[in-house]
């Protein structure tokens, strides 16, 4: 086996871009493929066994990936109105959405050539992800790029203040779908903060919480079942805002107990749907959004549209840098196989 990759990171979460060495992938939608990929009686976190499953499974596992690791399978589009596919993927399955690899996406594509762009400007990137078409507008200027714009599918709030018994007590979430579905609540309801050094309990928590909602409706996506169930817990903090606009902090526990680096794309669009439909954020005013890491995203809602009817659209803007090439091999004699997670 040989896979060829090329890898970026987002604002410090690693995103592996798959450019070949994988076996067909059928499907006559984005959708249909990552269906396909996961297998009948598969899951999103268990996918069934299959070729193509096995190269996800080289390139997340030690000794060629790490548990932290995320990339994408580049797959055609639906149709000729978007620039490319992508199947995204992570150490225990397939996503349906992942802002921070459409950010990676969109800078790749300009600077390898894929999707021309000016010196000088913005590059629409138009993609099909398994939650619909996104789109990335990438930031130019003096011939490089500088940022990244992440136009999310419209995002829908289904509970604000939704109870969850927790070990730590009951707290009180709100669920988004974002392309997918995010349960957020402040740290400090389950006693609490988001730094490094928690990240343990902080991951504990998320992975309780995922489980509590497991038969929620208000985890059920109000148009396409494939989106349902919860995907990401996001546990955020206030920070002091100097102008008044939000400020927060967070770490997403997304997949089986796994921690984003970066503040998340499409968490940050569950956020600012959450925060528009408490009334904290208005069209075109700005959410700070910080990591565990101390990266930044930007996020706005775009005029028009209801978050608790229908959904709204939101922009998210970071930063996406290349960190290498790599041909991946699998040697035949190789007892390791695949690799493993620790």
């Amino acid at each position: 086996m040989q896979v060829r990759t090329v890898d970026y990171h987002t604002a410090g979460e690693p995103f592996r871009i798959v450019l070949d060495g994988t076996p067909a992938i059928p499907g006559d939608t984005v959708a249909e493929r990552r269906a396909i990929a996961i297998g009948a009686g598969g899951s999103a976190t268990a996918p069934r066994p299959s070729a193509l499953d096995r190269v996800r499974q080289l390139l997340t596992r030690e000794p060629r990936g790490h548990a932290g690791m995320y990339g994408g399978f580049l797959v055609p589009p639906d149709d000729d109105e978007a620039h490319l596919g992508v199947l995204f993927w992570h150490k225990d399955g397939y996503s349906t959405a992942c802002g921070h690899g459409t950010i990676a996406l969109g800078a790749w594509a300009v600077d390898s050539g894929v999707v021309a762009a000016p010196d000088d400007g913005v590059a629409g990137v138009r993609i099909d992800v398994p939650s619909g078409r996104v789109t990335a507008l990438v930031h130019r200027a003096a011939g490089r790029t500088t940022g990244v714009t992440f136009r999310n599918v419209p995002t829908v709030v289904s509970a604000l203040k939704l109870p969850v018994e927790t070990s730590r007590g009951t707290v009180e979430v709100a669920v988004a779908h974002a392309g997918a579905c995010y349960a957020s609540v402040p740290a400090a309801a389950l006693g609490l903060s988001v730094e490094p050094g928690r990240l343990a309990e902080l991951t504990a928590a998320g992975r309780e919480i995922r489980a509590a909602l497991e038969d929620s409706p208000a985890v059920r996506h109000p148009q396409d079942p494939l989106l349902s169930g919860v995907y990401g817990v996001i546990l955020y903090d206030e920070l002091p805002s100097a102008d008044g606009a939000p400020n927060q902090r967070n770490v997403t526990v997304f997949a089986d107990g796994q921690i984003d680096r970066s503040p998340c794309g499409s968490g940050t669009s569950a956020r600012l749907a959450v925060l528009a439909a408490e009334g904290r954020i208005a069209p075109g005013e700005e959410l700070r959004h910080e990591s565990v890491v101390g990266t930044v995203f930007t996020g706005r809602v775009l005029p028009g549209g209801d978050p608790l009817a229908g959904g709204v659209v939101t922009e998210v803007t970071g930063t996406a840098h290349r960190t290498g090439e790599h041909g991946f091999v699998l040697d035949p004699d190789d007892t390791l196989g695949t690799g493993f997670l620790l």
